[in-house]
């Protein structure tokens, strides 16, 4: 974020967590909604960067001039993970499989943007208001929920528990260490 030029413009693959976690996470969800047009968000699908079960997003946003007032007036998620199934091997992702999302992106021309069942508009106020402004958001019925044949693979599903537990115990060691000071 840093080393961007001013009206410059980046793309950045982030996990999850970036999305949710407190301390420093929520100051640099904080730090991108006010000094910068932090303008797209895109859930991919999980599995496509990294290794099975790590969920990514893209995060679209434009460096601008810091000022009292947010540079983010509005971020657009679009969902291309709710009931998306892709693998590396049997279903990879393909171009065509971005189509919906680039329609709906509509590159130099954002004041077009209109909502639809996979893309939602959240104001800069929505955003901030949310406890430590997290960014996890999603909204569309995930099916697997009610059909037990659309969950994802056993091994998927070991790797998130595994990531998640991971996760977990480095916020206790977290803990234990503030606890010895």
């Amino acid at each position: 974020m840093t080393v961007l030029a001013e009206n410059g413009r980046a793309a950045v693959v982030m996990p999850d967590n970036v999305l949710f976690e407190g301390g420093a996470g929520e100051t640099i969800r904080r730090r991108l909604l006010h000094n910068f047009d932090f303008h797209t968000l895109l859930r991919l699908p999980t599995g496509i960067f990294y290794k099975q079960g790590v969920k990514a997003n893209v995060l679209f946003f434009d460096k601008k001039r810091v000022s009292a007032e947010p540079n983010t007036k509005q971020l657009w998620i679009y969902d291309l993970r709710t009931n998306q199934r892709f693998t590396l091997k049997e279903r990879p992702m393909t171009r065509a499989d971005l189509d919906d999302f680039v329609a709906c992106y509509k590159s130099g021309q954002r004041h077009e943007r209109a909502e639809t069942e996979r893309c939602r508009r959240f104001s800069h106020a929505e955003l901030v208001a949310r406890d430590k402004v997290n960014l996890d958001i999603f909204w569309l019925k995930d099916d697997t929920f009610d059909d037990p044949d659309l969950l994802p693979p056993p091994d998927e599903i070991a790797a998130e528990i595994v990531e998640n537990l991971e996760m977990a115990l480095e916020r206790f060691r977290k803990v234990a260490l503030s606890l010895q000071s």
